[in-house]
């Protein structure tokens, strides 16, 4: 199982690091508007091991996600591969659809609209964005690129296999229309 997304566009500009500064006065930094160009970072994750690639484009298009998909092949080497990811219109694009007729060892599961959360490449992107651009001002897409495969290099080297963090019986009840047994109970004996 790969998770596939888009992480962008990414702005050539500064990211405002963490900071704690003691006294009355709180942090401040200067601020940048970007301006300077900017990046799309096309990414594939597998959960089971914790391994990531990168794709770099100046667009979000249905080329960049071909390249993303031949680059997962060669790096996640499988038989057969199930790719987990949204809906967007360059993943059900003609040229997806047919470059997938050429892979039929390639199959794709679409989530839900608006569970984005159901793709587990969201919390590696959040660890990603951390290493590469926390702290960082960036004058160049190029520098910008070189932060993000050295995050990726790091991460590489760190990888562990993503697990969820909250077991289903922990996870919150979904209240669908105002309506749960469980609430009714509870203040019928009132």
């Amino acid at each position: 199982m790969i998770c596939i997304d888009e992480l962008g566009p990414l702005a050539v500009k500064t990211y405002p690091g963490a900071e704690w500064k003691a006294g009355p006065d709180r942090a401040t930094f200067e601020p940048d508007y970007g301006r300077r160009g900017k990046v799309w970072v096309h990414g594939a994750f597998e959960p089971a091991t914790g391994q990531g690639t990168l794709v770099f484009s100046s667009a979000r298009d249905s080329i960049s996600h071909i390249q993303l998909l031949e680059q997962m092949m060669s790096q996640f080497p499988a038989e057969r591969w199930l790719i987990i990811e949204d809906n967007l219109s360059i993943h059900t694009g003609r040229q997806v659809k047919m470059a997938l007729l050429a892979w039929p060892e390639v199959q794709v599961q679409f989530i839900p609209k608006y569970a984005c959360w159901l793709n587990l490449i969201e919390p590696w992107w959040k660890q990603l964005r951390s290493l590469a651009l926390k702290g960082c001002r960036f004058e160049t897409t190029e520098e910008l690129i070189t932060a993000l495969q050295a995050a990726l290099t790091y991460w590489e080297e760190h990888k562990h296999p993503y697990h969820w963090k909250k077991q289903p019986q922990e996870q919150p009840r979904i209240l669908l229309g105002g309506f749960h047994p469980e609430l009714t109970r509870n203040n019928t004996a009132t």
